[in-house]
């Protein structure tokens, strides 16, 4: 018997990695309600996510920027090196301006702030299944005049001059972690935390700890104000 509808094995598959529930089967409920796309999987960490993307094979990952276990950014690296033919997303709560690139150059194809995430996010999917590249027009304009202008001597702000792993750690800082709290979620040693935390200082010209950690607080304190 001829089926009136797009069967499941027919749909555009979608894992979602976020580690928020409630942001999860929302953002499912929303994808669902479309014939041609489903959500085959959900994961709330690194570890999980790459099993399901082993296992259930999406043909897309949406990504948030910040996991329990491993920053988003790392986990797009990661995926593009074992399944190239993933198409991953960013959806994040995170300023655009300072991530999408990041999201770009480790390999994803789409970025969108989550606070406009039910407005886009089908659209971006479609625009990325298809090839394309999906970001705002302010975050392409941004990339497009950086292009044109060609490379400066230096970065547009102190933070734009950290390496993603270095921005990662900054972040931690900011959510009020310590030094071996940061080692244990990064899986990385105490030392290592302490080199990272010492180029972070360097780079934001920065005298002592102290003032990396009021850095590091208002500058989390007024991202979370920005996003209400």
């Amino acid at each position: 018997m001829a089926a009136n509808k797009t069967t499941h094995t027919d749909k555009h598959r979608i894992l979602i990695v976020d580690d928020h529930p409630i942001f999860r089967q929302g953002l499912a409920q929303l994808i669902n309600q479309e014939e041609d796309l489903c959500v085959c999987g959900e994961a709330e960490d690194y570890h999980g996510a790459m099993k399901a993307a082993a296992e259930l094979k999406p043909a897309t990952m949406i990504v948030d920027i910040t996991l329990k276990d491993m920053s988003g950014i790392d986990l797009i690296k990661e995926i593009r090196k074992f399944h190239k033919e993933i198409t991953m997303l960013v959806i994040s709560m995170h300023d655009e301006s300072l991530y999408a690139e990041r999201a770009f150059r480790a390999g994803a194809k789409g970025y969108i702030m989550k606070q406009e995430a039910s407005e886009s996010v089908v659209k971006a999917i479609r625009q990325v299944r298809s090839g394309g590249i999906y970001a705002s027009k302010k975050m392409t304009d941004q990339i497009l005049s950086r292009f044109v202008e060609g490379p400066g001597d230096s970065a547009e702000t102190p933070l734009q001059a950290l390496t993603d792993r270095e921005l990662e750690v900054f972040h931690l800082i900011g959510e009020g972690l310590s030094i071996s709290e940061i080692g244990v979620r990064l899986n990385l040693s105490v030392k290592t935390i302490g080199t990272y935390r010492e180029r972070i200082k360097e780079k934001l010209n920065l005298k002592n700890s102290i003032e990396l950690l009021r850095y590091a607080l208002n500058w989390v304190e007024n991202e979370r104000a920005s996003k209400k």
